[in-house]
C-alpha cells in the first residue's frame, strides 16, 4: 500500500522514490580477511601490508577464521539466513589502488542470506525493511589526490581489509526511512561488536540506489550514489537526487543508468560512470579458496552466544522498568548509553526511580555531553555517582532544582553527589518547625499580599513559595512547605 506522505509532488503529478542501500561495513578484526596484516587506523602509509595485500606473484590468500565468525554473528542478528555453504569469488576490474587487478568478493553464494531489519520511525511508527544478502570482501586500498600536484599516491593499508557488504531490499520509501535503516544498522553491528560504525573514519560506507516512479508504476531505472559517509549526507543526497530524476523524466529526458558522487560542498550529486553490470566484472570462483563450509553446531553456538541486541532490549526496558516506548528507545539506539543506564537505575538497595533515571540521562546527561562535545563514554559523571544523587532526590536528601546544580558540579569535577552536598550544606529543610518559621516570618513582612491573597489573588501562592525558597537558600522540601503554607493561608 502506497504512503501519500511519502510521494513527491512534480510538474506532472506525484511520484513514488525507490530507495535500496548496500552498505561497507568493516569487520572488526586485528588482521585482514585473508593475511596477517594489521588493520589500525591511521598508521603510517603503507606500514600495514603483506606480499599477499600488495598482488605479490604466488601469494596465496588464508581465509581469516575470526572474520568469518563476525560476519555469521552480523547475520544473525539480522535475523537472516546462515548459508553453511559458500564461495568465494573474483571480481575483476583495474584500479590503481586495487594492486591483484581484482577483488575477493561473494556474488551468486554468499555466506548470508535474506533477514530483516526494524526500522524506528517518529511518532512510534515501525516498519520492516528487507536484507538481500551479506556477502564478505577485501577493501581496496586508497587512493590519495590532494598530496601533489600533478600525481595519486597510494596507501595499501587498507587493500585486504575485511569488509560485510549489507545489501537492503528497495523497501524504503524516503530519506527518513533510510537515515532510520543506517542508524539501527549500525547500533547492531556495534552491539554485536562486529563493527564500530565510525563513518567518519570510512569503517562504514553507504552506496544509495535511488529511483522514481509514478505511483505503484514499473520501476524506474536506477542510479547509485558511491561512498556516502554520514548518514546526513545519505538523506541529503537522497532528496537531492530524487528531484533531478524527476526533473530529467519531466522535462523529457531519461534517466541513465550510473554510478554518482555526492559533492558535499555544492550540496548535488554528479555523475562518475556508467553503472556496471554483473558481466563487466566477469565473476568466477576464485582457484585459490576453496568453498567455505560450516558446521551447524558451530553457528547454533554463535547464536547462543549473541548479546541482548536493541529491539529485544528495548521491549525489556518497557516491561521491566515501565519506561515509554520513547524513552527507552532513546536509551537503547547505543550500547554504551542502555549500559549507562542499567548501572545507574540499579545502583543501591531496591534500585532507583527508573522513569527519574531515565529522564536525568536524557535530559541533564546528554544535554551536557552535547555541549561539552563528550561521549557517554567520556562522561565526567559516572553511572553510578547518577545513580546516587537520582536517590538523594527520592529518599528528599535534596530537592530536583538543588540536584541540578549538584549535578552541574559532578559533571565539573567528578565528584561524588553525597561528598558536594555535604560541603555545600545543601541538604533539605524537612524540620516543620523551621519550615513553619521561615513561613510565618515571610507572611508578617507581606501582609499586605496576605490580605490581597484571602481576597482572592490566588497567584500570589507563587509569590509566598518563592519567597520562603529564598530565605531557606532553596532547601525547604517543597512539598512540605506547600502543605504548611496552605495551612497557614487558610487559617
Amino acid at each position: 500500500m502506497i504512503d501519500e506522505k511519502n510521494l513527491i509532488e512534480g510538474k506532472t503529478g506525484k511520484w513514488e522514490v525507490i530507495l535500496g542501500l548496500e552498505v561497507h561495513a568493516q569487520v572488526i578484526s586485528n588482521s585482514k580477511l585473508f593475511s596477517g596484516a594489521a588493520t589500525k587506523f591511521g598508521a603510517e602509509p603503507n606500514t600495514q601490508v603483506s606480499l599477499v595485500d600488495a598482488g605479490f606473484p604466488g601469494m596465496l590468500p588464508v581465509i581469516n577464521e575470526y572474520c568469518i565468525e563476525q560476519a555469521v554473528k552480523t547475520g544473525l542478528g539480522l535475523n537472516a539466513e546462515i548459508n553453511l555453504k559458500s564461495v568465494f569469488d573474483r571480481k575483476n576490474y583495474f584500479y590503481a589502488d586495487l594492486p591483484q587487478g581484482y577483488q575477493i568478493s561473494q556474488y551468486l553464494q554468499p555466506i548470508v542470506g535474506k533477514g530483516t531489519i526494524i526500522l524506528d520511525l517518529p511518532e512510534g511508527r515501525r516498519r520492516e525493511v528487507g536484507i538481500t544478502r551479506l556477502h564478505l570482501e577485501q577493501d581496496a586500498g586508497k587512493s590519495l589526490h590532494d598530496q601533489h600536484p600533478t600525481k595519486t599516491y597510494v596507501d595499501l593499508n587498507r587493500s585486504g581489509v575485511a569488509l560485510m557488504e549489507i545489501v537492503s531490499e528497495p523497501d524504503m520509501r524516503n530519506s527518513e526511512e533510510a537515515a532510520a535503516y543506517l542508524r539501527k544498522l549500525r547500533s547492531i553491528l556495534r552491539y554485536l561488536g562486529t563493527c564500530d560504525g565510525n563513518m567518519d573514519e570510512g569503517s562504514m560506507r553507504c552506496d544509495v540506489n535511488v529511483s522514481v516512479r509514478k505511483p505503484g508504476g514499473e520501476l524506474g531505472t536506477r542510479c547509485e550514489i558511491k561512498n556516502v559517509n554520514s548518514i546526513r549526507f545519505v538523506a541529503a543526497a537522497i532528496e537531492y537526487e530524487a528531484r533531478r530524476q524527476i526533473e530529467v523524466i519531466e522535462d523529457g529526458g531519461s534517466i541513465l543508468q550510473e554510478t554518482r558522487l555526492w559533492d558535499t560542498n555544492k550540496g548535488i550529486t554528479r555523475s562518475m560512470r556508467s553503472k556496471e553490470h554483473a558481466h563487466d566484472y566477469r565473476y568466477f570462483p576464485d582457484p585459490d579458496l576453496l568453498p567455505l563450509k560450516l558446521d551447524a553446531d558451530w553457528v547454533a553456538k554463535l547464536k547462543a552466544g549473541l548479546p541482548e541486541l536493541p529491539d529485544p532490549k528495548r521491549t525489556r526496558f518497557t516491561s521491566e522498568f515501565g519506561l515509554s516506548d520513547y524513552d527507552a528507545g532513546v536509551l537503547v539506539a547505543e550500547k554504551e548509553t542502555a549500559d549507562y543506564y542499567e548501572v545507574a537505575v540499579g545502583s543501591g538497595p531496591g534500585g532507583r526511580d527508573a522513569k527519574l533515571t531515565a529522564n536525568w540521562v536524557i535530559s541533564e546527561l546528554f544535554g551536557l555531553l552535547n555541549k561539552s562535545g563528550k561521549s557517554i563514554e567520556q562522561s565526567p559523571v559516572s553511572a553510578q555517582h547518577l545513580g546516587e544523587l537520582v536517590g538523594l532526590i527520592q529518599d528528599n536528601t535534596i530537592s530536583g532544582r538543588i540536584a541540578k546544580d549538584v549535578f552541574a558540579e559532578m559533571f565539573e569535577t567528578g565528584k561524588a553527589p553525597a561528598k558536594i552536598v555535604d560541603e555545600k550544606g545543601l541538604k533539605q529543610v524537612t524540620d516543620t518547625g523551621a519550615i513553619d518559621q521561615a513561613i510565618d516570618d515571610i507572611l508578617a513582612k507581606n501582609a499586605d499580599k496576605v490580605a490581597e491573597y484571602k481576597s482572592g489573588k490566588d497567584k500570589l501562592f507563587g509569590f509566598f513559595v518563592g519567597q520562603v525558597m529564598k530565605a531557606t537558600a532553596g532547601k525547604a522540601n517543597p512539598a512540605m512547605l506547600n502543605e504548611r503554607l496552605k495551612a497557614k493561608l487558610g487559617a
